[in-house]
């Protein structure tokens, strides 16, 4: 294995540790800011929304630049975001410390799996892909909970501290591991890759992937307050209740991606309309400690489960314009976390407890099954529109965020 997806896999770890785990820190910067939960959880929306600028626009603009110093330079850009969040005193210096280390999230998955690709032969590509996407699964999973557990003992600053580091070593690891790539011959042909969105279907998908995730993310974005306010845990448990959340994250992932091979729209379908019930359960049953406890693992799993099923499906819908399509679910995810946490935030700050979001996050969820009982039932009646299933579905097994 090429040490240089190593370096790869740090930057994506660093990054995914930034995006969720202020999930887990929420109720400790709210009070260090003296702000509400729900404006805390606007640096969460503001992260997702700018994930989504940065996707687009800094990957458009250095599509013709060499690719190791893009790489560096978004890994620049990610050190003082996150330099500047451990930094604030004040929360509008935070939200823009968020911000900054948002641009390059998206831009630093996209370009990094090219190089990841280019760093093996042909046969090994997928795989080098999938080797730099565990640092973002090992994030969720061991990176969160370790953050929370970090900023409960030290303050929440002392995480963002850790993170920084993080991208340092990332930073030296691209500089001496990664080697120098030459520039891309041509750009990517933007008005052939726009193609894709005259599909009804790609529509429908990105609205699909908005609305599942964006449910998922509702119910997860307040967790820590559900957790210790509603469930009687202490905060300590929290961290380690979220590795329970991960572990289901990456069955459910494996298990999506697996079910997809067979049937993209039916695996969706059960998928999401499980994570309804699951959601439903939880707000139900969020005193009992046992019962959130199976919750957690449960919406972790079918909450990510889609991932596999969402990016598939609107890579089969682009057809032969896959690229700028696949970066727009990516940004759709993103959305989706933003329209959750803001959501969320509204259920919180009119009152209705603090298993709101989880109420909320299911209704969302639930908009996203009819629509995507819509979009399968005219895939149905015009299979003609859909690329050759077999083919497309060959992309299931690529990383999605």
């Amino acid at each position: 294995m090429p040490p240089g997806l190593i370096a790869l896999a740090l930057g994506a770890f660093g990054i995914g540790l930034t995006e969720f785990v202020i999930m887990g820190l929420l109720p400790e910067v709210a009070s260090d800011f003296a702000v509400s939960e729900t404006t805390a959880g606007w640096l969460i929306s503001g992260y997702a929304l700018s994930v989504v600028i940065g996707a687009l626009g800094l990957t458009a603009a250095t599509t013709r630049l060499p690719r190791k110093p893009v790489l560096l330079g978004l890994v620049v850009l990610f050190i003082v975001g996150n330099v500047l969040t451990a930094l604030a005193e004040d929360y509008g210096v935070a939200m823009l410390g968020r911000i900054i280390a948002a641009l390059c999230h998206g831009a630093f998955f996209g370009i990094g799996s090219v190089v990841a690709a280019s760093l093996v032969a042909p046969a090994q590509q997928a795989r080098a892909i999938a080797i730099m996407f565990t640092g973002l699964t090992a994030a969720n999973v061991f990176g969160v909970p370790f953050g929370t557990f970090l900023g409960q003992q030290f303050g929440w600053r002392s995480t963002f501290w850790a993170i920084s580091a993080i991208g340092v070593l990332a930073f030296i690891g691209i500089a001496l591991l990664v080697p120098k790539l030459p520039a891309p011959e041509h750009r990517v042909r933007l008005r052939s890759e726009l193609r894709a969105f005259r599909s009804g279907q790609v529509w429908l998908s990105l609205t699909v992937t908005v609305l599942a995730y964006g449910g998922m993310f509702g119910a997860f974005t307040y967790i820590a307050y559900t957790l210790t306010e509603v469930g009687g845990f202490a905060p300590g448990a929290v961290p380690w209740l979220l590795v329970l959340f991960g572990a289901g994250l990456v069955l459910g992932n494996f298990l999506g991606g697996r079910l997809a091979d067979r049937s993209v729209d039916a695996t969706l379908l059960w998928f999401v309309s499980a994570l309804i019930v699951v959601l439903a359960l939880f707000a139900l049953l969020a005193a009992s400690q046992p019962a959130t406890i199976v919750a957690l693992f449960l919406m972790g799993g079918f909450g990510f489960g889609t991932v596999p099923g969402l990016q598939s499906r609107i890579m089969t819908y682009a057809g032969d314009a896959p690229t700028l399509a696949s970066g727009a679910n990516i940004g759709a995810f993103n959305v989706g976390n933003a329209l959750g946490a803001w959501a969320g935030g509204l259920g919180i700050a009119a009152g209705l407890g603090y298993t709101s979001p989880i109420w909320i996050g299911a209704v969302i969820t639930a908009s996203a099954v009819v629509v995507l009982a819509v979009a399968a039932a005219r895939a149905r009646r015009s299979p003609a529109a859909a690329p050759a299933e077999d083919v497309a579905l060959a992309a299931t097994s690529a990383p999605t965020r």
